[in-house]
């Protein structure tokens, strides 16, 4: 315990402190304009929430007096205002545009409905039934691509032309075929 002064005691910490700052100077200078940038984000964000706080103030009081009326045009028709129960999906896929790439064709059977395979053709060849390439979405044939032949790949593609032709298929099987060909 220090038997002097309180006032000398003061005045001796703030020099002590004034030094040790001026020691951190050099630090200081290089942090300090970063430091100014994000105090002042950081001020200009705390007003836009003050702001935001009174605009929703005004609003509940605003809506206090002036209760909102039904704010649905008389236009605008929704299910729930027909009474009628809302309709339950088909459960059919789409072949057509860009969802072409996820269907397997028109005699799918519903979504829900349980999975039959179709028989393939009389003249399909056997890798069609082999790989049940029928119901095969195109990524499930991207994934079965790496276990085929060259000459399994070529029938497949001869098969889709003469069926389907589709786009996507027809695509991934004769670039799969020019890849594996290049091997």
């Amino acid at each position: 315990m220090s038997t002097a002064p309180y006032g000398v005691r003061l005045l001796v910490g703030v020099a002590a402190t004034a030094v040790e700052e001026t020691m951190k100077l050099p630090q200081t200078i290089v942090t300090y304009p970063m430091t100014l940038v994000s105090q002042m984000a950081q001020l200009v964000m705390k007003m836009q929430q003050d702001v935001a706080d009174l605009v929703n103030k005004g609003d509940e009081t605003l809506e206090s007096f002036f209760p909102p009326k039904d704010e649905q045009p008389e236009w605008a028709t929704f299910d729930e205002d027909d009474g009628d129960e809302p309709s339950e999906p088909t459960g059919e896929r789409r072949t057509e545009g860009r969802f072409a790439l996820y269907s397997v064709g028109e005699e799918d059977a519903p979504v829900n409905a349980p999975v039959t395979t179709p028989a393939p053709a009389p003249d399909a060849p056997a890798v069609v039934a082999d790989i049940d390439y029928t119901t095969l979405t195109l990524a499930q044939l991207r994934a079965r691509l790496q276990s085929l032949s060259v000459g399994d790949l070529e029938a497949l593609l001869a098969y889709e032309e003469s069926t389907k032709a589709r786009a996507p298929f027809q695509t991934l099987l004769a670039n799969r075929i020019t890849r594996a060909s290049a091997k």
